[in-house]
């Protein structure tokens, strides 16, 4: 693919002409790439805000007196967030209204409620109208927000119209980033011909290409580094943008708005050429083999955001797209005031992706917003953007099955990375009676998606990695079929558990022995030992889920079971894993749409070595992934799963999920480490990601993970760089600076030999043990520096605001210390977050989707500090 892209500009730079509208091809005819899009408009309105005004708080007699709900204090502080000054002032309950989101709940962990509402307008909401109110709930207090609702002027009356007054957004992402695209390759062009000074016809940068090895590698080289993912980004978002007009795509009748919207959009979100081009010559055929159908409900909603209707016929998506109608915030085309723009939204399943896209009402071929709920784990960075980056997401009784003993599965136990660290060893299911009720392998049957039965509250057993909170099994086809996929079975045999507890237990016991082969017999040799993978992928995903409820991410706040046993949330939505996905190699991804509907998980082979490694087995690359799940249902409320699409929001995704998988694999070294070290815990080691299945020392990413400024130099001002861009570069210099703040907090306050807090007892209740300090309020705040920065990093996730900035996403870790701990990690926290140049006065200016723009270190810390 490389080769194609310095081909194509050196050919046109021979011509004497360099253009942009032939975009590179990403697929390198042996497999399958994901192809994924990702831009909106900037809210420059938005805020996120930790000192609550005393004007905008409810009055402490409100708050005594009446002993009012959180959910209805939040109601009235967000009219508060609408200026005196705005024309929608004095239309607050009657054209603007603004509703709580049922994802809302009260954090029992912290005592704090996280309020989501939305705004509407006219009764249509405003998709992107959020507001996140985090409110004490014991006294009432406001603590933070975030906001981004509508308060310019409202919509006239004739917003039904045939014609849009706003921005064209996608022509605008795609004019800036073709500008960027366009220097790139120009510059491309001078210094590719600057090694090559006098050239002639049989001597020059194009001969030289073609006929030498070492230049074509050299050229290689150059190429990824000037043009880097900006090509990429060009390609998949923009390189369409001519094949649809108005005339194209213009309903031939009302009811088809949405079909031909929609349309529209496949043309671009397919990955298929083919299909695209074939859209584009007859879009009346595609149109015609879709159906609308419209859901009907007894009861109005108070949550418009409900699909209003479903079509099938779709081409590309693999189930029907939901659909809703709604507004969208998009700046005027005179002036770039901010105004609402009458949108169709959907939720689109693709085979590689699944996209929430925005497409105006008024010309159906405008594409305003489009949100990937599939993320990828890696994007080789720098030159994987040019070349083989693969990966193509009640008082009843229960009735509970009979005793059984914890199962024992053969595997690289917790905190172990990869199988460069380690042997396989015995280990056992972790019976947690608040995180896994009745264990791994026991499922609901009335949400066993392997029954047709009906029966709620009856528990059955299985012996094999199948359970409520994941289901794990091969998926070598790569197709979105998976119940009935392949899946290792368990020997049972009857024993007693540490209590004495007789019962019977699942043994899986597997060989995993893979060996160098020739070329062609390296898949069928991976195959072989797929008992054991599916097995790891089982374990570590299920101690995944464990840890990240212990922390807070539990059912009501969001998180992935089959059945949530009575404590909120929505259920039937675990995690669905695949071993030895079919659809790439070389990555892994995650798909996490809205609560209740199943999280997807798709791990690949590695072919970097002879054997190939699988995904599987390395820890650190599944914690990344199921990172996304925990992250995406946390940031804005568990039914928005379009917080971190793209920019500094989608890139700190991926480095949450980077730093909790260094967190993990560090406490092993750190405790062997302290048991040499004779001056305490000494300094933490240096972790690459990715490393082992990537066959690199140095992994994959840009830096390994570091104290030292030499090893690792990434500040804030670090996104300002060439290459960092994408969500991935961006991720790891979020990543690193969150584990610089973890080590402060760990000199301050010690190192946990175990990032799982103590078992609940009988009786429910949580002991303390030396894992939770005592507080006054019941609050459970560990003790120790490691464990401190896992709960604050979560906390402040379900703080921050909807497409949080790093600003925005530090201020809420801050924010959460100041709640759970009284702040008196206030300094420490700025220590940290200042040594990698996110101090109080760092700053962007021009901050463009994809990251862009010009940023300010600081260094210095606030003055009460």
């Amino acid at each position: 693919m490389r080769r194609l892209l310095v081909a194509s500009v050196l050919a046109a730079g021979l011509a004497g002409a360099l253009a942009v509208s032939a975009p590179p091809s990403l697929d390198n005819g042996a497999h399958r790439l994901r192809k994924t899009m990702g831009f909106g408009p900037e809210h420059p309105h938005a805020v996120f805000r930790t000192n609550v005004p005393p004007t905008f708080q409810p009055s402490p007699s409100f708050r005594a007196s009446e002993q009012p709900h959180p959910f209805d204090i939040a109601k009235e502080f967000v009219k508060n967030l609408v200026p005196e000054s705005s024309s929608l002032k004095g239309e607050l309950d009657g054209a603007v209204t603004f509703y709580v989101r049922p994802d809302s709940y009260v954090d029992e962990n912290t005592g704090i409620a996280h309020v989501y509402l939305r705004q509407t307008v006219f009764g249509i909401e405003v998709a992107d109208g959020d507001v996140n109110v985090n409110i004490n709930a014991r006294d009432g207090r406001v603590l933070s927000y975030g906001s981004s609702i509508h308060t310019n002027e409202l919509p006239s009356p004739a917003f039904f119209s045939s014609q849009s007054d706003s921005e064209h957004v996608h022509a605008k992402v795609c004019s800036d980033l073709g500008a960027e695209y366009s220097a790139r390759l120009t510059e491309l062009h001078e210094r590719s011909q600057a090694l090559y000074p006098n050239p002639s016809r049989e001597k020059n940068a194009w001969t030289a290409y073609a006929n030498d090895a070492a230049a074509r590698e050299q050229l290689d080289a150059l190429a990824t580094e000037v043009v880097g993912e900006v090509g990429v980004l060009h390609t998949w978002n923009c390189h369409r943008l001519r094949r649809v007009s108005t005339d194209s795509f213009a309903p031939q009748s009302e009811d088809e708005n949405p079909l031909t919207a929609l349309l529209s959009f496949m043309l671009h979100a397919t990955p298929s050429e083919k299909l695209a081009a074939d859209i584009h010559a007859s879009p009346r055929k595609y149109v015609d083999g879709m159906t609308l159908t419209i859901a009907h409900h007894l009861h109005n909603s108070d949550a418009p955001a409900s699909p209003a209707f479903e079509i099938s016929g779709v081409p590309d998506a693999t189930d029907k797209v939901r659909g809703r109608l709604a507004w969208a915030q998009v700046p005027k085309a005179e002036g770039g005031e901010m105004g609402l723009e009458l949108v169709w939204k959907f939720e689109v399943p693709m085979a590689d992706n699944w996209y929430e896209t925005a497409v105006t009402f008024a010309e159906p071929h405008r594409i305003v917003s489009v949100v990937d709920w599939a993320a990828d784990g890696f994007i080789d960075k720098p030159q994987m953007a040019f070349s083989d980056f693969l990966a193509p997401i009640p008082e009843e009784r229960p009735s509970f099955p009979a005793t059984r003993a914890p199962a024992k599965y053969v595997v690289h136990e917790w905190g172990v990375n990869d199988p460069s660290e380690s042997n396989r060893t015995v280990q056992y299911e972790n019976f947690d009676g608040l995180a896994s009720p009745v264990g791994w392998h026991v499922v609901e049957r009335s949400s066993d998606p392997a029954t047709s039965s009906k029966e709620k509250l009856v528990f059955r057993n299985t012996t094999t990695t199948w359970g409520n909170n994941v289901f794990a099994h091969e998926n070598w086809e790569g197709e979105n079929a998976w119940v009935t996929n392949y899946r290792p079975e368990a020997a049972v045999g009857v024993s007693k558990d540490a209590d004495g507890v007789k019962g019977e237990r699942a043994v899986f016991d597997f060989e995993y022995d893979p060996q160098a082969t020739e070329r062609s017999e390296s898949m069928r040799e991976a195959r072989k030992y797929i008992n054991a993978t599916v097995t790891q992928l089982f374990y570590t995903s299920n101690l995944v889920h464990d840890l990240f409820y212990r922390y807070g991410f539990d059912e009501v706040s969001g998180n992935f079971q089959q059945h949530n046993f009575g404590r909120g949330g929505k259920g039937n939505d675990a995690v669905i894993a695949n071993a030895q996905d079919g659809s790439g190699f070389n990555n892994a991804n995650f798909m996490t749409p809205p609560d209740g509907q199943n999280g997807r998980c798709r791990m690949y082979l590695w072919n970097t070595a002879n054997p190939y490694r699988d995904g599987d087995m390395e820890a650190g690359i599944v914690i990344h992934e199921l990172a996304h799940g925990l992250s995406t249902r946390l940031t804005g409320g568990p039914a928005n799963s379009g917080c971190l699409g793209w920019g500094e929001s989608g890139g700190m995704g991926e480095g949450w999920g980077d730093f909790l998988a260094t967190t993990i694999r560090s406490v092993k070294d750190r405790v062997s480490d302290a048991q040499l070290a004779k001056d305490g815990l000494g300094e933490p080691r240096e972790y690459p990601m990715g490393a082992w299945a990537a066959n690199r020392d140095g992994g994959i990413r840009n830096y390994i993970y570091s104290l030292n400024m030499t090893t690792n130099p990434s500040t804030y001002k670090t996104l300002d760089k060439p290459g960092y861009w994408g969500v991935h570069a961006i991720g790891e210099v979020w990543a690193e600076i969150l584990w610089v703040v973890e080590q402060k907090l760990i000199q301050k306050h010690g190192f946990s030999e175990t990032l799982f807090p103590p078992k609940p007892l009988a009786n429910g209740t949580v002991p303390l043990g030396d894992f939770y300090r005592n507080t006054t309020e019941g609050v459970l705040v560990p003790v120790h520096g490691n464990t401190l920065a896992v709960r604050l990093v979560v906390a402040g996730m379900k703080q921050q605001p909807c497409r949080p900035s790093f600003f925005d996403a530090r201020d809420a870790i801050i924010a959460a210390d100041e709640h759970l701990t009284g702040g008196e990690n206030f300094c420490t926290l700025w220590e940290g977050f200042s040594e990698r140049g996110l101090g109080p006065d760092a700053r962007v200016e021009g901050r463009t989707p994809w990251g862009g723009g010009i940023r300010t270190d600081d260094y210095e810390l606030p003055a009460k500090c």
